[in-house]
């Protein structure tokens, strides 16, 4: 014998306070509501126009170098801790809780050309002009106590970039060569080279931590692996690249930041041509940094703008700009996904949130539960002409704006000359080029 008992939880009817709004139970069956697309298309489209109203994402300004912000780097364990290198040798520490400097250090003679800091965060590491590798505590002097590096190591030429391992105590830098050190000698233990140029950037791959990659002058991007000492394979683009980083959840893959004004995301197994050509800048982008999640990057660039690209997306989703912002020669996207530190030639350092309509701040569950239902409702309709027209809306620099109109006026030129070109040649004799293979010189392995 079966006995149906009526149960009733209260949550579901009775209001939390008298102020609150009746709770109204709801009937799913499509039969009863014949208007549901449209109610929600009048939904999304005004969601996303709240959204472009609500689009704020400059949050404040770090100033207090005399130079040019050259480079940065986050700090591995604490989230409000970044360090930041000048053109004129200064190192700072910020706060980023309080948005001051913590602690500033005269580090080098010239330019700071790289830092990073060590996996445990008792550390960092710099190089500068002056030929040297200099270790500094994190923490800063006690009292009476002077400002002195742990370790100073005298090279013979400049180095132009350092990366710490993720896991042990080795670091890598490089110049004319790439160097890895042990942290105990003050020799490397192996230096690498393929080719005869000044390499400009080394990054260790976080996920397989014995591979590295760098950048040179001659247009090349090498792979390295560190067991072997040995040079993996090399591909070589159309121009010079700046930089590269390493996808931080999926292991083969990096995006290098290139002086023909794309950014190449490539996977290190099949380095024939590029997974995704990035198309947006106007002028050489100088310095890319992936998001904790993997999903996104976000990249900075000499025509004074920084743009956030989804991996998958050959276009960007974001860009960000200040009248007063000038040449952007150094970016890092924060561990917790939250927010973009950029430092530029005007010696600002700039924090940005990573989605520019984000509340911060503690948010009510139903504050949460209706940005849920609006961010889905603007997935179900984006690809609908009026609510894609106003996402991708965006305001930009008339120098910006102008170069973009520029461009396409000389990219539809060489379509067209493309396009004649074959149509009055011998069948076969103009090969079709897929976009992703005309940047690739060559791959030498």
């Amino acid at each position: 014998m079966r006995v149906k008992v009526l149960s009733r939880n209260p949550d579901d009817y009775v209001r939390d306070t008298k102020l609150d709004l009746q709770r109204v139970p709801r009937n799913y069956d499509p039969a009863l509501h014949p208007f549901e697309v449209a109610r929600e298309y009048t939904r999304a489209l005004n969601a996303t126009k709240l959204e472009r109203v609500f689009a704020k994402p400059f949050l404040s300004s770090l100033d207090g170098h005399r130079d040019g912000v050259n480079c940065m780097a986050k700090h591995p364990k604490s989230l409000s801790t970044v360090l930041s290198g000048a053109c004129d040798g200064e190192v700072k520490i910020w706060n980023l809780t309080k948005r001051q400097c913590v602690r500033t250090i005269q580090a080098h003679e010239g330019f700071v050309r790289g830092m990073c800091a060590r996996f445990c965060g008792t550390s960092f590491f710099t190089v500068g002009d002056d030929k040297t590798v200099k270790q500094w505590k994190m923490e800063s002097p006690e009292y009476g106590e002077e400002e002195e590096p742990i370790h100073t190591i005298l090279g013979k030429t400049v180095y132009t970039g350092i990366d710490h391992h993720w896991k042990e105590p080795v670091f890598a830098t490089c110049g004319h060569q790439v160097d890895i050190w042990d942290e105990q000698r003050t020799s490397p233990k192996c230096s690498l080279t393929w080719g005869f140029d000044s390499i400009s950037s080394v990054k260790f791959n976080p996920i397989e931590t014995y591979l590295l990659g760098s950048c040179a002058s001659d247009r090349n991007i090498v792979l390295y692996d560190m067991r072997k000492s040995t040079p993996l394979k090399k591909v070589i683009l159309n121009m010079r690249t700046n930089t590269l980083c390493w996808n931080p959840m999926e292991a083969f893959n990096f995006t290098a930041a290139n002086e023909d004004y794309n950014l190449y995301t490539f996977d290190m197994r099949f380095l024939e041509s590029p997974v995704m050509v990035h198309m947006d800048h106007v002028s050489a982008v100088l310095d890319v940094d992936y998001s904790p999640t993997g999903k996104e990057f976000v990249s900075a660039s000499f025509d004074k703008s920084i743009r956030i690209f989804p991996v998958d997306k050959g276009h960007s989703r974001e860009v960000y700009h200040t009248k007063r912002m000038q040449h952007v020669i150094t970016v890092k996207w924060t561990s917790d996904n939250k927010y973009i530190l950029c430092g530029s030639d005007e010696m600002n350092i700039r924090l940005w949130k990573a989605n520019a309509s984000e509340k911060l701040g503690v948010l009510a569950p139903r504050e949460k539960a209706a940005m849920n239902y609006n961010q889905k409702l603007k997935e179900k309709f984006q690809f609908h002409p009026q609510i894609r027209r106003i996402a991708q809306h965006r305001h930009l620099p008339k120098s910006i704006y102008c170069q973009i109109k520029e461009q396409r006026v000389m990219r539809e030129a060489r379509r067209r000359k493309e396009l004649n070109r074959r149509k009055h040649s011998k069948p076969g004799s103009v090969p079709l080029v897929p976009e992703r293979r005309k940047h690739i010189v060559a791959v030498v392995k």
